[in-house]
């Protein structure tokens, strides 16, 4: 791609992924609604992950600023250990799949990222966090789906694991008419706590 047809701007969001395990074990359970709800728009397997930050458009050269205090903030930070469970939906409309575990890291880690993108002279809409996995939205006017589904997977418990690494994502939001699509740019490991010198 060359420089005339670059974006000019990138949707990003800074994210924790499940494991492929994890994400096998609530696809196997979701399998037969997906067959019984077809007409939804389900969200790619690879592409779900737990939002920490929500940044939307951002000037692409703003992206390269927030590498390195992020990089820095996942080798001082241990993974936290999550687990998928239960279901529900936002406004009757938006399935997704709750996360246990380790809550209050999580929402620390959360903190710290959005702290460390601040410091980067990046302004964003501030959003509660809310630790859930987005799985499929129903079309308008389709009250029934999502909440029939979270209903059917409200007992479902996924095995715990650790969130190991801490995800730039960037995503094709409104760039056409397909599915959206989400792409690393870059990931970082979740050190164990213990900063070490650069």
């Amino acid at each position: 791609m060359n420089e005339q047809t670059r974006p000019a701007t990138v949707r990003v969001f800074i994210a924790l992924a499940p494991p492929d395990h994890a994400k096998e074990e609530l696809a196997r359970e979701l399998g037969p609604a997906y067959g019984t709800h077809p007409h939804l728009r389900w969200n790619r397997i690879e592409d779900w992950h737990i939002t920490l930050a929500f940044l939307g458009e951002l000037p692409a050269g703003t992206v390269p600023l927030l590498r390195r205090p992020l990089a820095d903030l996942a080798a001082g930070r241990r993974p936290p250990g999550l687990a998928l469970r239960g279901s529900g939906s936002f406004d009757d409309r938006v399935l997704w799949s709750g996360v246990e575990g380790d809550l209050g890291e999580l929402h620390t880690l959360a903190a710290d990222v959005r702290s460390a993108v601040r410091n980067c002279g990046v302004t964003f809409e501030e959003r509660p966090l809310r630790p859930h996995l987005t799985l499929a939205r129903a079309r308008r006017g389709d009250r029934t789906s999502a909440a029939e589904i979270a209903e059917g997977l409200a007992g479902f418990t996924g095995r715990r694991w650790p969130a190991e690494r801490l995800h730039l994502v960037g995503s094709n939001a409104g760039r056409g008419k397909g599915p959206i699509h989400y792409r690393d740019i870059e990931s970082w490991a979740l050190g164990d706590g213990s900063r070490t010198g650069a």
